[in-house]
């Protein structure tokens, strides 16, 4: 009798789980990169608006990505990519729910803003059901309650005065940033996983073309506090190339192995992440947060799917 089959199904087994094991690794280094830049922004937010921090934030990682994809994957794959489609997934995904996402810090803080993101695996699971292509199972739909308690445990030990408003754009940034992953992982597939990465938040810059100066014409605040220094511009170069550019490459490439639902739980373990950041640069340690971030590495965990379901390219 022939082993074939067998065979076949051993090595669709070790593909599947080498397949999970590199996008929970691409996901951890995402949210690592990601949360590194939570305290550079906690700094730049006390003298720079939202608003531009976001728009010379995006502009510094496009200028520096678009030439590096160019180079590595030619001129005639980066001039022949959807372009259209590019903006308006990154103009509405990645540019208008990263600058919610700032304005969010600005009214609560860093923790508080990873913390609310716990709902990503919700939204984003909602997401794949609608597009068929994942199959809820039991022990990922546990995930999900499990991620969902230790958030709301977390989220306690913040101040009612800090939510509100802040809260709320950190929900709609969340909502909008799983949609526009989802999105570019599955809508260009002819693309390298750095071209994905880069034409998304060239998207996102057409976005911050259009606020900057609407904003300046409402009278709204736009230009900095006081002068931009050396220190600055450092925290600026690292805030846009390291957790921005090189963290949305990790997490594209990451759902593109797990889809957007599994690899959205890893956001809510950041809060591990950046409370040992700040608490380096002298922030109190908080045991509920802590609890909440706790329980939701454990929901990580539950959520792990033996056989995950892969992200479908567009048909379009």
């Amino acid at each position: 009798m022939s082993h074939e089959p067998a065979c076949g199904t051993a090595l669709a087994v070790s593909d599947g789980r080498q397949a999970t094991f590199t996008g929970n690794t691409l996901a951890v280094a995402s949210m690592l990169t990601w949360a590194a830049g939570f305290p550079a922004a906690e700094v730049l937010l006390q003298s720079w608006p939202p608003i531009s921090l976001f728009a010379v934030r995006i502009a510094l990682a496009v200028l520096v990505m678009v030439p590096i994809w160019f180079i590595l994957d030619g001129p005639a794959r980066v001039l022949g990519a959807r372009w259209r489609h590019a903006f308006f997934v990154g103009g509405l995904g990645i540019g208008a729910g990263m600058f919610l996402i700032l304005v969010a810090q600005k009214l609560t803080d860093p923790v508080t803003v990873v913390i609310i993101a716990s709902c990503a695996p919700l939204i984003a699971t909602l997401l794949e059901l609608a597009a068929g292509t994942r199959r809820l199972r039991w022990n990922f739909a546990l995930g999900i309650a499990i991620s969902i308690l230790g958030g709301l445990i977390a989220t306690s030990a913040v101040a009612p005065a800090q939510l509100g408003l802040g809260a709320a754009c950190a929900v709609v940034s969340t909502a909008l940033f799983c949609w526009a992953s989802m999105a570019t992982a599955r809508d260009f597939p002819e693309l390298s996983q750095l071209g994905r990465s880069t034409i998304t938040l060239a998207g996102g810059l057409s976005t911050a073309a259009v606020l900057v100066p609407v904003a300046g014409v409402l009278g709204l605040e736009v230009m900095p506090t006081r002068q931009v220094d050396a220190p600055q511009m450092g925290m600026l170069v690292f805030y846009a190339l390291f957790s921005m550019g090189l963290s949305q490459f990790f997490f594209i490439a990451s759902v593109g192995k797990l889809g957007v639902a599994l690899a959205s739980f890893h956001m809510n373990i950041t809060p591990f992440y950046v409370m040992i950041v700040m608490l380096a640069l002298g922030e109190d340690w908080n045991w509920t947060r802590a609890l909440g971030a706790a329980l939701v590495a454990l929901a990580v965990v539950l959520a792990q799917d033996r056989k995950p379901w892969p992200v479908q390219p567009s048909s379009a």
